[in-house]
C-alpha cells in the first residue's frame, strides 16, 4: 500500500532526511493550489473520511487500494462493480453496459489520432477549454488540411485504428469534414472513424454524406446550460442520426448540481436506442472563473493523483461532478437501461499521454513501468536507514545507486520483498521520460510513502 504525503502527514515521516525530501513535493503542491485560487476559484475541503490509511482501506479489493483514490471513492466503486459495473484504468473508467472501443484505445493511445480542421465554434461555452489549446487563435483564422496531414501520416508508414475529427465544430467546414473521414476510409480501410459535434448543423443530408464517406461513430453534445427546449432539439438530431450510422454517442461534461435532469436525459437516450453516452468529469479550464463562481462551483479538493504538466488543455476537475457521474451509472444499472454509460474521469484523459512518453523508451535502471499509471517507479531510502537497505540489497543480489548528495539509495521496488525484515520508511518515486534539446531525461514528480510489510506490488506498480 502507498500513501500519498502531504502537509496533514508530512510530519509522521519519522526518518529526517525522507522527511525533507517530500516536503519539496508538498511545497510544491502548495504552491500549484495557491497560484489557482489566485485564478478565483478556491478548492474544496478534504472531508474527514478521506484520510488513507491502512485501517480505511482494510475493507476494499486490493485494487482499490490506490492512492489518490480515497477509501471513500474506493467504497463507492466497489459498490459499482458489485452492482455491475465495469472499473477499469486503473479506477479512472467505469461504465455499465458498453463503451465504445475508441475509449478503450485511448487507454494508451496506439494506433489512435484525433485531428482537427480549426477551432472555430458557433457555441460560446462558458467551460471550453479550447483557449487553451497551443495555437488557438491561430486555428481560429486559420484551417489545418487533415486529408494532408491523413497523406502524410500514411506515407510515414504509421498504421492507425482510430481516427477521429474535432474541433472546433467540425460541421461549419462540412466539405472538408467528408472529404477527411472519405481519405481516411481510404487510407485506413478498418480504422474506426469518428465525429465530435454540437449536433446543432446535423440534417438527413449531411448524415447521409458520413454514412457513405465512412464514419463509424457520432459523438453528439448535449449542452446542460441550454434551455431544455434546446436540448430537445438536440435529442431530436440524435434520433435522426441513429437511422443513418452504426454507433451514436452522446458526450458531455456533468454538472454537479445536474443529477435529475441528467437522468431524464438518460431515461430519452435509452429510449431512442442511442449507443451510448460519456459523462465527462466537468472541469474548469482556468478561464470565466466568475462564470463558474456565480454558480457556487469550486475545485476538486485532489485535483491530480501525480501532479504534473498534462498535454490535455481541459483544466481542473470541478468538485461534485465525479460523485454525480457515479451516481448516473447506478442510476442506469438499478433502471438495466441498454444505454451504455461511461464516467471518464478527468485522470482517465492522461494514461494515453504517459503511455506514448515512457512507453517508447526500455525503463531506466532500477525502475519499472507502472501498469497502474504508466509513470516509472523506483523505490528509495534515506538517511541512516540507506545502510541497512543497502546490506539487505546486497545479499539478495539486488542492484542499487547510492546518491551521497541527496542521501538516499536507490532501487528496484520489486526488490522491497527482501527487506521485510527491516522497520524502515521507504519512497516509491514516480518519474516520467521527458524531451528537451538535449535528449531525453528522467524527471521525478512524485514520492509516496510504503513500508516493507505494507508494499503490494500488483497494486501499487
Amino acid at each position: 500500500m502507498l500513501i500519498d504525503i502531504d502537509r496533514t502527514n508530512l510530519s509522521t515521516i519519522r526518518n529526517p532526511a525522507f522527511r525533507a525530501y517530500a516536503a519539496q513535493y508538498v511545497e510544491i503542491e502548495e504552491g500549484f493550489r495557491e497560484q489557482v485560487r489566485q485564478l478565483g476559484l478556491e478548492f474544496e475541503e478534504v472531508q474527514p473520511n478521506g484520510a488513507f490509511s491502512p485501517e480505511a482501506v482494510q475493507d476494499l479489493p486490493r485494487d482499490l487500494r490506490l492512492p489518490g483514490l480515497g477509501p471513500a471513492l474506493g467504497r463507492r466503486l466497489a459498490e459499482l462493480r458489485a452492482q455491475g459495473a465495469v472499473v477499469r484504468n486503473g479506477a479512472r473508467s467505469v461504465y455499465s453496459r458498453w463503451i465504445s472501443p475508441a475509449c478503450l484505445a485511448c487507454q494508451t493511445g496506439v494506433g489512435s489520432a484525433t485531428f482537427f480542421t480549426s477551432l472555430r465554434c458557433h457555441r460560446q461555452c462558458f467551460y471550453c477549454f479550447n483557449p487553451n489549446q497551443e495555437g488557438y487563435e491561430h486555428f481560429l483564422e486559420q484551417n489545418r488540411d487533415g486529408v494532408a496531414e491523413l497523406e502524410a501520416i500514411h506515407q510515414a508508414g504509421l498504421e492507425l485504428d482510430h481516427v477521429a475529427l474535432t474541433g472546433g465544430e467540425p460541421l461549419l467546414h462540412p466539405e472538408e469534414t467528408i472529404a477527411f473521414f472519405a481519405k481516411a476510409r481510404e487510407l485506413y480501410p478498418k480504422a474506426y472513424l469518428r465525429l465530435y459535434t454540437s449536433g446543432d448543423h446535423l440534417d438527413g443530408a449531411i448524415l447521409e454524406r458520413l454514412r457513405d464517406a465512412g464514419l463509424d461513430e457520432i459523438r453528439v453534445s448535449i449542452r446542460l446550460s441550454d434551455s431544455v427546449s434546446a436540448q430537445e432539439r438536440t435529442l431530436e438530431r440524435l434520433a435522426l442520426a441513429r437511422r443513418f450510422l452504426p454507433v451514436v454517442m452522446v458526450e458531455m461534461p456533468v454538472f454537479p448540481d445536474a443529477y435529475q435532469r441528467m437522468t431524464e436525459i438518460l431515461l430519452a437516450l435509452d429510449q431512442m436506442g442511442v449507443d451510448g453516452i460519456n459523462l465527462l468529469e466537468f472541469c474548469y479550464p482556468l478561464v470565466n472563473g466568475e462564470a463558474f463562481r456565480r454558480r457556487g462551483y469550486r475545485l476538486k479538493a485532489q485535483p491530480y493523483r501525480v501532479l504534473y504538466n498534462y498535454w490535455y488543455a481541459g483544466g481542473l476537475p470541478v468538485a461534485g461532478s465525479e460523485e454525480v457521474c457515479l451516481d448516473l451509472v447506478a442510476f442506469a444499472l438499478e433502471r438495466e437501461l441498454n444505454l451504455g454509460v461511461h464516467y471518464c474521469s478527468l485522470e482517465n484523459k492522461h494514461t494515453g499521454q504517459l503511455f506514448r512518453q515512457n512507453a517508447i523508451v526500455e525503463p531506466p535502471a532500477h525502475h519499472v513501468l507502472s501498469a497502474q499509471d504508466y509513470f516509472f517507479k523506483s523505490a528509495k531510502a534515506f538517511g541512516d536507514e540507506v545502510g541497512p537497505v543497502v546490506e539487505a540489497l546486497r545479499q539478495a543480489g539486488e542492484s542499487f545507486t547510492i546518491d551521497s548528495e541527496l542521501g538516499y539509495v536507490e532501487f528496484p521496488a520489486a526488490a522491497i520483498r527482501h527487506l521485510e525484515h527491516l522497520d524502515v520508511e521507504l519512497a516509491i518515486s514516480t518519474k516520467v521520460m521527458e524531451a528537451d534539446d538535449e535528449g531525453l531525461r528522467l524527471r521525478e514528480v512524485k514520492v509516496a510513502l510504503t513500508r516493507p510489510a505494507a508494499f503490494d506490488p500488483e497494486v501499487d506498480l
